[in-house]
């Protein structure tokens, strides 16, 4: 089996099993769950497929199983389902255990003003770098549709999120080379800021902020009209 499939497994295999815990109990709602990660998937693969063929990053074979959807590997469109369902999972667990836990409204719209004016500032200094600019783009468009739609989710996001980025640079930093020889996803250094996390391109901090909010954005849509 690929390295690339055993990440994406065993970051599903614990908030899967323990979906079933009685507090917890997401196994109820993965309609609504699927439906927000079916539809996250969308602009997400098209980036993808794009990004991949334009060769702005690309997978090594060597920690693939081989087989491959639209030139991405089954690995890549794996991703989009175990990590959102991982983090999707991790945001409702910590609010199970601490309800209380949230933002004040003033400082969540700091915490709000804050990323629109850096995403926007960073943009607008490297558009010419594909990367950055559409992952710049991209979480100006999520942040403000959740800030006008979802405003109270962000009093809590803003806390879980520094939680999820745990496990979502581990996984991250392994898959651009932490720990293993070679890199499994590899990145094209003049379409981002080439600055790096340990091995981890900083936009990637942007890219899971738009991943997991969107998930959790429509995830509670869906839950509420399917309760």
């Amino acid at each position: 089996m690929s390295l690339y499939l055993w990440l994406d497994l065993l970051s599903l295999s614990v908030p899967f099993l323990v979906s079933f815990h009685p507090r917890i109990a997401l196994y109820k709602h993965w309609k609504a769950l699927s439906l927000a990660m079916f539809i996250t998937l969308i602009p997400f693969i098209v980036w993808d497929v794009y990004f991949t063929h334009q060769g702005y990053w690309g997978f090594n074979e060597v920690y693939l199983s081989g087989i491959y959807y639209l030139q991405l590997p089954i690995e890549e469109w794996l991703f989009f389902i175990c990590i959102p369902y991982a983090c999707v999972f991790t945001h409702i667990s910590i609010l199970e255990l601490n309800p209380k836990l949230s933002l004040s409204d003033k400082m969540t719209k700091r915490i709000s003003i804050f990323l629109f004016v850096l995403f926007g500032s960073v943009l607008l200094f490297n558009y010419d770098k594909a990367y950055t600019a559409v992952d710049m783009a991209f979480a100006i468009l999520v942040l403000a549709a959740v800030k006008k739609f979802n405003p109270k989710l962000l009093t809590s996001f803003y806390i879980t999120f520094l939680f999820m980025l745990i496990p979502f640079f581990i996984v991250n930093g392994i898959l651009t080379g932490t720990g293993i020889e070679g890199n499994i996803v590899w990145y094209n250094d003049e379409q981002n800021l080439g600055i790096r996390l340990g091995t981890i391109p900083i936009e990637d901090t942007a890219y899971a902020f738009s991943l997991i909010l969107m998930n959790l954005f429509l995830f509670y849509k869906f839950k509420k009209k399917l309760i």
